[in-house]
């Protein structure tokens, strides 16, 4: 299958400026494309620099870790964070993957993690991945978001 390519952001509506006040005439109806990307990620080594790049001004919607093989060894967890800021995303430890299936990652109740979600800020994030320890865990890190949705 094809795919195609756009520089975005992608927004989607059939009212682009409100000029009045009547739903569904004259008040404006765009929104952001929801976009994801996934990469594969193990245990071989604590930190796991992937292919994910979050195009600057992101609103994160979610993030998933999709564990195949458990996480092993004397630490069973791992963070997510960008290049140059391990915990940007969680905290250290903050995801279990001790066990097969999906986990959800979070900001936690972090105030900066938080604001980080809500807006990534004016440079591209290339997402990495931190463990304790080395070990068997296999999976994949799947990040939702609306490109350059900008929120303030």
């Amino acid at each position: 299958m094809g795919t195609t390519t756009f520089s975005g952001p992608i927004k989607s509506g059939t009212i682009k400026e409100t000029s009045g006040t009547t739903v569904g005439s004259d008040m404006k109806n765009t929104g952001f494309a929801v976009l994801s990307q996934t990469a594969a990620i193990d245990q071989t080594a604590t930190t796991t620099t992937t292919d994910i790049i979050i195009p600057a001004n992101s609103q994160l919607i979610s993030i998933d870790v999709t564990v195949t093989t458990a996480w092993s060894g004397g630490a069973t967890t791992l963070g997510l964070g960008g290049v140059g800021a391990a915990t940007s995303l969680t905290a250290a430890g903050a995801i279990q993957g001790n066990a097969v299936g999906i986990v959800a990652a979070s900001p936690g109740t972090d105030a900066t993690r938080t604001s980080k979600w809500l807006n990534t800020g004016t440079g591209d994030h290339r997402l990495i991945v931190t463990t304790a320890n080395t070990g068997n865990g296999v999976g994949a890190v799947t990040v939702v978001y609306a490109q350059s949705n900008n929120v303030t």
